[in-house]
């Protein structure tokens, strides 16, 4: 097995690999990708503690830019603090689930909110005041009352039954769906992968023949809602924006799109042997390329 730092890796891909913390005090603002790039299933990657601390010394703003929609904002930044990084505070979290929020505060005016994911998922609904039920109780003999199906996470129900639940539910009522997570999939370890919310609607979109609305990376919907969101009535310069993430068709696709200089890390779902081929076969392409985003300090 070979690790991040092999150099045989590193020689047979060509590519040149950055320093982080070399790129990163060029910049004001840094959004951060969160799995793969902060943590991983097993916690927090080596080394990001002292990337904290070094922005934090160096007056470098930051905010996690996440497609995770399993937990609102709060419980999101508790899981870092958990992991004895304090200073990721809910007003730090900019996910995709505050977009799919935001969308539904202003679509659904009645009826009920059915969504596929975890109990936690249901922060972000009820907190518009919306009547909310998990897809695990939902019964197929008494849908009338739903009004929009939603796609949250992808752990809290039984995969089988449920998927077949709503695959069901989408052919009896012509109801929309939303997607508040836009990932096929997520790092779990530097090797293994999960299928995500994302791939989970994907699957369900091709089965029903529907089209689904989709909020989070690479959309520049969540770029533009994170950009007013750090902005707060100042002006920034998008050339002092650096994106960091693990994936080319989320986080740097994204980031490219949107006008601000991307950085790929390579702790989470593109491979250190496979990126120079993902990158010359997607011609995505970030401005820089890096181990992690671990500071030495």
């Amino acid at each position: 097995m070979h690790s991040i730092s092999d150099p045989q890796i590193l020689k047979s891909s060509s590519m040149k690999i950055t320093d982080f913390k070399s790129i990163v005090k060029n910049y004001e603002i840094i959004f951060f990708d969160a799995y793969g790039v902060l943590k991983n299933s097993f916690g927090l990657i080596d080394g990001i503690r002292n990337t904290f601390k070094y922005l934090k010394e160096e007056g470098i703003d930051f905010y996690i830019l996440t497609n995770d929609a399993s937990r609102g904002p709060t419980k999101l930044a508790q899981v870092y603090n958990n992991n004895g990084l304090h200073e990721i505070t809910p007003d730090k979290i900019i996910s995709s689930g505050m977009l799919a929020r935001e969308y539904l505060n202003l679509k659904v005016k009645n009826g009920t909110v059915a969504y596929l994911g975890k109990n936690s998922s249901e922060e972000y609904l009820q907190k518009i005041g919306l009547k909310t039920l998990s897809v695990s109780d939902l019964d197929l003999s008494d849908v009338d009352d739903i009004s929009v199906l939603v796609f949250m996470d992808d752990e809290g129900f039984d995969w089988n039954h449920d998927i077949n639940k709503i695959v069901n539910l989408l052919r009896m009522k012509n109801i929309p769906s939303v997607v508040a997570n836009t990932d096929w999939f997520y790092p779990v370890n530097n090797n293994d992968i999960a299928i995500a919310i994302g791939g989970i609607a994907n699957m369900v979109e091709a089965i029903t023949n529907r089209r689904f609305i989709r909020f989070g990376k690479p959309d520049s919907n969540m770029f533009i809602f994170a950009y007013e969101h750090c902005a707060k009535g100042r002006k920034i310069d998008k050339r002092k924006i650096l994106m960091v993430g693990d994936t080319l068709y989320t986080d740097i696709m994204g980031g490219n799109k949107f006008g601000i200089d991307t950085a790929l890390v390579l702790t989470g779902t593109t491979l250190p042997n496979k990126a120079k081929k993902r990158i010359n076969s997607t011609g995505i392409i970030p401005d820089y390329i890096c181990h992690s985003a671990a500071i030495d300090i």
